[in-house]
Formats: structure tokens, C-alpha cells, sequence
């Protein structure tokens, strides 16, 4: 015998009428071998011996052809309806009534995307009124729900806010006036209306999302005091030298929270200055542990010239386009800024740009206008009195002159500002000396000075666990052993690199591309070019014209050595590396081919600085 109990959440609700006698009764059926018991239900407290399938949301073509079937066998497939199922993460009740609504109005598919955009899950209601809203509504009404409490639907609209929802261990730093938080956020889950991702966090679907948000964040206090909470664990300065440096780490599961958070109050509270000293903070805090561009940066560039936050903003964000590569960009908002900082008399945050801007022009090739801009910075510092900076400015110098070929100058550089960083607390700045010396050997062609500057700064990263450091050196470490042939050496401080790059995919794709030269020297050039193609797809993404260049260059080198040097036309080549090479304007003649070992050694040098 097969019974069939189809939305049976009313009946299962354990705190709903004569709930336990239902359940047991239940129960009992189930227990016999003759009678198979299926249940459809929102909420999940069903008789153990049942066996519990998730129903899972549906794939793209399993959505795209159920709206199809109801629109009354749409032909237009175009992706303006695939965007607006993957708005509704695929739910399946959603799509039907979606599909429904637009069958019934007669809509087209510019119709419907006009009626999605201005009412979006407000749209899925059909003429004989089945919704979304009566759905959710059935279970907001339900006993249980009801049972938790005045703030359950206030946490409902948070967990709804966030797009990634609410991280079950911050439950006590975000809610501590809600006593019965952690039973709250179970109860969700039971009914359906918020799940549990496997990082750790309690979300919903977008549909849920869409309806169940506030429309209005300020009229929500807990949701204006969650802001507060975020806003002040952002104030916390991001100190690699300070004890508390790992507890910043936070923003790595929380950076699109924070992003959305700040999207929102940028809009709607513009004029407030705590939220765009929370927005200089967020890129502070990703530029250390999750190396990317923030969707804020429009917002950063309409900010008035003269809002006190703006120069902040400004160099928090082009310090961000600097880790992806981007140096155009990055420079110009420096210039940006450090106008600002001079107009205000700021001389202090004047010279940090000035030294930002020193490392950018190193970078691009602009080594006298780097050098000059490090100097300059220096000397403000010495006026200030403050030693901390002036060493950060000479190893900025050091690494300018370095890049110019004044070698000696750089070691001086370098060397004065480890001298200057004796007192305790400054480990930071003393490893960057390190690293800075190891390269000016390197150089130099001391290869066992460079390796003992190198170590040196990695018995004092290692310990901080400071994950941009330690791939810093294994990096240039695997230069070092690349360039004097020791490869087995090289491809292992390569994947000591790789192994911190998690938050990183400009600093991944920097490895990926030393690892394709390594290759290319050790003659394995299939898996050199596939590398450097690899690479180069990556830096296109993130708009890293310098590294785009010089991966082309490699693929040039690298296709020369499989076919011959590189003409159109010539047989046997690459068309799809020649569009490459077209995209990156590189087919102009290049000097440094592999004629000997010196000259590959040179050019590597030139770029891989």
C-alpha cells in the first residue's frame, strides 16, 4: 500500500495541534513492510525511519526547458531568460510560477525582462494568486516559526541581506541581545527557509533572498546594528608586525558580505563619513588577505574631491589594482591622491603616495622617476623624524636603484635601513630589507649572499605566516635557481609559491608563468607554452597589460624554439598563438632570442625583475 501525505509540513510541525500524536502515528505506518509512506514536505522533522532525498534546484538545461514546456514551447533562446533562471538559482517553484505568470500575460521575452527588472520575485504571482509570497508566508505563519519569537524575522532579513548569508561562528559577535540565536538559525534550516553551505555559513536561495530583505536597511535596527558590528571589526589596523595580524583574517569567508554591505550604504548614506572610513578599512583589508578589485571603485571615483575620506579611498584602491597587475590604473589614482594630500598640507600621507608611486614607476620601467619619488619621500620622513618610515623608504630606493643598475647604491640603500629598524616590533620591514638584499645580490651575481638574504627573511616570515612575503621569496628563490640551472630547486620554491596564493589568482598566474620559463629552459616546450597560455589568459582577465607583455614575449621565445622564428604565414604555425600575439602587440622584432646562455639570462632579467 502507498500513501502519499503531499506538503505535509502543516502536519509535521512539532509544534503544531496534536503534533505528537500525528507523528506517532506516522511513525507507526511507516514501521510496516506492507504500506510505503511518501512524504513531500518544507520542514524536516520527519519520522526517523524514513529515508530523507534532498530535492536538489535544477541544472540550467533542466530550468531552461521546464520554463519552455509552461511558456508554451518558447523558441527564442536567447540568454536574456538563462540570466533570469540563474537570478532564481535555479529554484523549481520559482521558475514554474515564472514560467506560468509569462505564459498566462501572453509576455514576450522583453516583456518579461522588464517585468523581472522592475518587480523582480514580486513578478511570481500567477491569476488564480499561487505566489512565492504565499509560500513563504505559509511557513513564516507556521507554529514553530511563530514559537521563536519577535526576532526571528528580523534574522531572517539578515540572513537574507548577505548574499552569502551569516557565518554560524558569529553568531555571538553579531547577535548578542538574541539569547536563543543559535535555536533560531536551527529552526530556519527546518523549515526550509535558509540551509547550511558547506563553508560554514547559513544562506537561502535567491528567490527567498529577494523577498525576504529588507527594502529599506534603515528602517531594520538589527540590521543597522550589524552594520555597526562589521564597520568596527573593519577598524582594526591590518599590522603584519602586530600580535592580532592573524585575527584580520576574517575577511577572506566575509569579503563579498562586507562589498555588498558597503554597496548599499555608499548608496543610501553617502554623506556619512563612518562608512567610507569602512570602505578605505575593507581595501585594507583585502589588499593583505584576499588580493583583488572591489566593485566599489566607481563609487570611490564620484566621491567629492573634497570629502575627507577620499584621498584614503583613493590609495587604498589603487594599492589593489597594483596586487592584480593593473599599474595603469594604479597610478593613476595615486596621482590622484597624492594631489589631494598636497592641497590639504598633508604631508605625511603625501609621502606614503609618493612611495607607492615610486614602486609603480620601478615596475613599469620608469626607474629615474621611481628613484627621484623615493627620495623625495625619504626626505619628508627624516624632517618627520620618523626611522620606521625612512627604512620602508630606502628599501623602496634600493629597489629603484637596483632596477636602474646603480647595484652598490641599492646595497647601501638597503643595508642603512636595516640599521635603522633595531628597535623591536619592526620584523616586518626588517625581512622586506632581506629581501630586498637578496635581490640586489642576485643581481650582482653573488648567488650565496643573495640565498642567505633570502633565508634570513624567511626565518622571520615564517613564523608570521605572512602569506604574500613567503611567496615573494619562494618566488625570486626560484629565479635565483632558475637562472643558475638548478631546476629541480627552482620547480620547488615554485610550488612553496603556489602554495600561497589562495587568495590571490594575479600572484597563482605569476608562478604559473615562471614555472612556463623554467620549462622553456629546460627545453620542455609543450608544457612551457601551455603554461604561458595559461598565464596569459589570467592576466588578460584582470587587465595585467605588463604581465600580458611580457607572457607574450615568453610565447614568442617559446613558439620560435618549436617552429622556427614567427611569421604569418609560415607553416606549421600557431594560428590561435598568432591572434594571441596580435592581441598583445608583440610581433614586432624582438632582439633578446635564444642565441646563448647569457643572452636568455639576460632577458629573463629584464622580465622578471
Amino acid at each position: 500500500m502507498l500513501i502519499v501525505l503531499d506538503n505535509a509540513e502543516s502536519i509535521l510541525d512539532p509544534r503544531g495541534a496534536n503534533a505528537r500524536d500525528i507523528y506517532a502515528a506516522v511513525e507507526e505506518l511507516s514501521r510496516f513492510e506492507n504500506i510505503c509512506i511518501c512524504i513531500t514536505s518544507r520542514i524536516s522533522t520527519t519520522p526517523p525511519g524514513c529515508k530523507h532525498l534532498d530535492v536538489p534546484t535544477l541544472s540550467m538545461d533542466a530550468a531552461r526547458n521546464t520554463f519552455d514546456r509552461i511558456y508554451d514551447g518558447a523558441t527564442d533562446r536567447s540568454d536574456v531568460v538563462n540570466h533570469i533562471l540563474e537570478q532564481l538559482d535555479f529554484h523549481p517553484l520559482s521558475i514554474t510560477l515564472l514560467a506560468t505568470v509569462a505564459h498566462q500575460n501572453k509576455w514576450d521575452t522583453n516583456r518579461l525582462t522588464r517585468e523581472w527588472e522592475k518587480r523582480r520575485t514580486g513578478v511570481l504571482r500567477t491569476q488564480h494568486d499561487e505566489s512565492l509570497a504565499t509560500t513563504i508566508e505559509l511557513s513564516l505563519a507556521s507554529p514553530l516559526f511563530q514559537e521563536l519569537g519577535p526576532d526571528a524575522r528580523a534574522l531572517l532579513g539578515i540572513v537574507a541581506f548577505f548574499p552569502r548569508g551569516v557565518d554560524e561562528n558569529n553568531l555571538e559577535w553579531l547577535f548578542p541581545t538574541i539569547s536563543n540565536r543559535t535555536n533560531i538559525f536551527d529552526s530556519f534550516c527546518v523549515l526550509s527557509l535558509a540551509y547550511r553551505s558547506m563553508n560554514g555559513f547559513v544562506t537561502m536561495l535567491a528567490p527567498l533572498r529577494d523577498y525576504l530583505t529588507p527594502k529599506d536597511p534603515n528602517t531594520s535596527p538589527l540590521l543597522c546594528a550589524t552594520k555597526e558590528r562589521y564597520f568596527t571589526r573593519l577598524s582594526a589596523k591590518v599590522n603584519p608586525n602586530k600580535p592580532n595580524f592573524g585575527e584580520t583574517q576574517w575577511i577572506t569567508l566575509e569579503d563579498v558580505n562586507v562589498e555588498h554591505l558597503l554597496d548599499i550604504y555608499t548608496t543610501i548614506d553617502a554623506n556619512s563619513d563612518s562608512v567610507w572610513v569602512a570602505c578605505a578599512n575593507f581595501m585594507a583589508h583585502l589588499s593583505w588577505h584576499k588580493k583583488r578589485l572591489t566593485t566599489l571603485g566607481s563609487k570611490i571615483e564620484g566621491l567629492s574631491d573634497d570629502h575627507c575620506s577620499k584621498p584614503r579611498c583613493l590609495s587604498q584602491l589603487s594599492w589593489l589594482f597594483n596586487l592584480v597587475g593593473n599599474y595603469a590604473e594604479c597610478k593613476r589614482h595615486l596621482i590622484h591622491a597624492l594631489d589631494l594630500q598636497r592641497e590639504r598640507g598633508s604631508d605625511r600621507q603625501a609621502a606614503r603616495t609618493l612611495m607607492e608611486l615610486s614602486n609603480v614607476n620601478r615596475v613599469i620601467g620608469l626607474h629615474k622617476e621611481g628613484i627621484r619619488q623615493a627620495k623625495e619621500a625619504l626626505r619628508v620622513y627624516e624632517r618627520l623624524g620618523d626611522t620606521a618610515k625612512q627604512a620602508r623608504c630606502l628599501v623602496g630606493l634600493a629597489r629603484s636603484l637596483r632596477s636602474d643598475k646603480q647595484f652598490d647604491a641599492a646595497e647601501e640603500a638597503a643595508s642603512r635601513a636595516i640599521n635603522l629598524l633595531l628597535e623591536k616590533g619592526q620584523q616586518f620591514r626588517v625581512c622586506d630589507s632581506h629581501r630586498a638584499l637578496g635581490n640586489i645580490h642576485r643581481s650582482k651575481g653573488n648567488t650565496e649572499k643573495a640565498i642567505h638574504h633570502f633565508e634570513v627573511a624567511l626565518g622571520i616570515a615564517t613564523p608570521f605566516d605572512w602569506h604574500e612575503v613567503l611567496f615573494w621569496l619562494h618566488y625570486e628563490l626560484a629565479v635565483l635557481f632558475r637562472n643558475g640551472d638548478r631546476f629541480d630547486d627552482a620547480h620547488a620554491h615554485i610550488e612553496r609559491a603556489k602554495s600561497y596564493t589562495a587568495n590571490s589568482t594575479y600572484y597563482l598566474s605569476r608562478a604559473i608563468e615562471l614555472q612556463a620559463t623554467v620549462w622553456y629552459r629546460q627545453d620542455r616546450l609543450e608544457e612551457a607554452r601551455s603554461g604561458a597560455l595559461r598565464a596569459a589568459g589570467i592576466f588578460n582577465q584582470l587587465g595585467a597589460a605588463k604581465d600580458m607583455e611580457w607572457c607574450g614575449n615568453l610565447l614568442r621565445m617559446i613558439e620560435e624554439g618549436l617552429n622556427g622564428p614567427v611569421t604569418s604565414g609560415q607553416p606549421g604555425f600557431d594560428c590561435e598563438l598568432l591572434k594571441i600575439s596580435l592581441f598583445l602587440r608583440i610581433l614586432t622584432p624582438h632582439s633578446k632570442l635564444r642565441e646563448s646562455n647569457d643572452s636568455i639570462n639576460e632577458f629573463f632579467k629584464s622580465i622578471f625583475p
